[in-house]
């Protein structure tokens, strides 16, 4: 059949339209003989094959008596890969550069959402004195509630993320949500959560912009964002196709990505805290993590090195003597997205300026192109807690194969990658884990998400 159809492209070429018939015809006689055979689960019989095979052995032999020889047939076959793989690859290409400008973008339903929050915090001055009011709650510092952070530009993933943790809580008002989003989201955020309620946990909305310690002078990270060189490596037009598109992506030169890297600073009476990404939903109970013993190690979190692809050497570049004469290149790799803090091992330990001292390192992006987990994989570098598999599977924002009892089974499930719940090009299979905890009934969301 593979020689039959390799004849059937050198038929057309040569204008020998009726051969070139005759051969797809009898292809697609052994095909569908394949096909029956499979259904029925049985061999195929000698006297089913035999007809089939002489036909199309005597249309071969009368292609070869036309001059296509094996020869020819190579060539052809190669230019006819070449010119596939070349489509395929251009294909690929196109695929990840618009599947990451998908991914980018606000849609349409969020940026409504925001709009009417963000008029409702401006016009209504009942909810800025009830900010006021809430903003000295002494829970906010209580060591004896779970304190939860997410740092976030999204609403409605935050919102996500708290609805699922307070919904699977035995106690959800021993839980405290810190949240910390940009000034163009405050507004918003802020008229959320203080006008629905959460199963009565605390939520504090805090603004970036307020926290004037964190500047270039002090934060390495906040003096590279200002450069032009930082930005034009994700805005500049005439895109070097050797970059992978995902270093493009704009969160990556965004300081409340890399705020992370200062939770004992922005919360500096809090003793331990669990970090949330806010593209995760929580299926089980999670105050138990706090109780974990992380064997005097800063980060609790899950590893990843089941594949081969998650070890130091894929993050970093060991070929740099600064990089292999510190690290073992097969350390196993862990994920963001769910982590527990030690904040007074953390302090104990500087993490914050070890993460200082790899960002002047990476100046040039030498030792690692962009994003967090690079410079966290350094920071916290014997300093990690392995914790098991089932606190954090990770996936569901690119991998459609996911075993269903490892979803089940997940204390927190996480939708790293292009394909967000949020998105139209979301994974069809996974999208409802993430719907279920949207506030459905609220007024604004079935008018932006249906209208």
């Amino acid at each position: 059949m593979i020689l039959a159809k390799a004849y059937v492209i050198i038929a057309k070429e040569h204008n020998n339209l009726h051969l070139a018939w005759e051969l797809s015809s009898k292809i697609r006689s052994c095909q569908l003989l394949l096909s029956k055979a499979a259904m029925r689960e049985e061999p195929i019989t000698l006297d089913e094959a035999e007809p089939i095979i002489k036909g199309l052995s005597s249309l071969i032999f009368k292609a070869q008596e036309a001059h296509y020889d094996i020869a020819t047939t190579i060539i052809t076959m190669k230019s006819h890969i070449q010119a596939l793989e070349e489509r395929a690859s251009a294909a690929t290409v196109q695929s990840t550069v618009f599947g990451q400008l998908a991914a980018e973008a606000l849609p349409k339903n969020l940026h409504c959402l925001h709009v009417k929050l963000t008029a409702d915090w401006i016009e209504n001055k009942s909810l800025k004195e009830l900010a006021n009011e809430k903003r000295n709650s002494p829970r906010l510092l209580d060591n004896n509630l779970y304190h939860f952070c997410v740092f976030s530009d999204n609403l409605v993933a935050v919102s996500v993320v708290i609805n699922s943790t307070v919904s699977n809580a035995d106690h959800p008002k021993q839980l405290v949500f810190h949240i910390v989003t940009n000034g163009v989201n405050y507004g918003a955020m802020q008229a959320w959560f203080l006008s629905n309620d959460f199963k009565g946990s605390t939520i504090e909305v805090q603004n970036m912009e307020d926290f004037t310690w964190l500047n270039a002078s002090y934060s390495p990270v906040a003096k590279q964002l200002l450069e032009k060189v930082s930005q034009a490596y994700c805005f500049e037009e005439s895109l070097d196709m050797k970059i992978e598109p995902k270093f493009r992506n704009p969160k990556h030169i965004s300081l409340l990505n890399h705020l992370r890297f200062y939770i004992p600073e922005i919360y500096p009476q809090l003793e331990k805290v669990v970090f949330l990404d806010d593209d995760v939903v929580v299926q089980k109970e999670l105050t138990s993590l706090f109780s974990l013993d992380l064997h005097g190690n800063v980060n609790g979190a899950v590893e990843t090195c089941l594949e081969a692809f998650h070890r130091y050497y894929k993050y970093l570049n060991f070929s740099n003597p600064i990089i292999s004469s510190k690290f073992d290149p097969q350390a196993c790799g862990w994920a963001f997205g769910v982590n527990v803090f030690d904040l007074i091992a953390w302090r104990k330990a500087n993490v914050t300026d070890r993460y200082h001292y790899w960002q002047q390192q990476n100046v040039d992006r030498s030792l690692w192109k962009l994003g967090t987990l690079p410079p966290g994989l350094l920071a916290f570098y014997g300093l990690t807690e392995p914790l098991d598999r089932r606190w954090h599977v990770l996936g569901l924002g690119y991998d459609l194969n996911i075993d269903n009892r490892l979803i089940e089974t997940a204390a927190v499930i996480h939708f790293n990658g292009n394909m967000k719940p949020w998105l139209k090009l979301a994974i069809g299979r996974y999208k409802p884990l993430w719907e279920r905890y949207v506030n459905q009934s609220h007024p604004y969301i079935q008018y932006c998400f249906t209208s």
